[in-house]
């Protein structure tokens, strides 16, 4: 997989443009007038958006019927030298619909033991770890 960035103006603002040609603004989100994502800000999001695909993916096999999905991502920062990566993340599912809460926790399970590239490529420097919630509750 290859991206590039192309800067846009004379501050920090870039444009992503991954494999698919579809353009993602980054920017740097101590400016005055920001105009993209901070590039931490798309991590947590690459977070979500990783498992999100596996869940959704495991329950729709298994004929779930899924009307809403959102997803909350966190990450607690710790200071290392001049950096602040990530010590954390933990990750908020809430689903709606007719889905067993038994099945939705075990998507999620897989997503972040075996299938989310994403969260697997930041452990063990980074503890990754999730609630779900079946339709306002929460799943053991």
């Amino acid at each position: 997989m290859k991206v590039s960035l192309e800067r846009k103006n004379n501050e920090y603002l870039f444009e992503g443009i991954g494999p698919n040609q579809i353009p993602v603004q980054i920017d740097n989100k101590t400016e005055a007038e920001v105009k993209g994502a901070s590039p931490m800000e798309l991590l947590l999001m690459g977070v979500g958006g990783c498992s999100a695909i596996d869940v959704i993916s495991i329950l729709k096999k298994q004929r779930q019927e899924i009307t809403s999905y959102k997803t909350e991502v966190e990450g607690v920062r710790k200071e290392v030298e001049q950096a602040k990566p990530f010590s954390s993340i933990h990750v908020t599912i809430y689903l709606e619909g007719k889905i067993d809460a038994n099945k939705a926790k075990k998507a999620a399970d897989l997503s972040f033991q075996k299938y989310c590239s994403v969260s697997l490529t930041l452990e063990p420097q980074v503890a990754v770890t999730y609630d779900i919630i079946v339709n306002g509750v929460k799943t053991n």
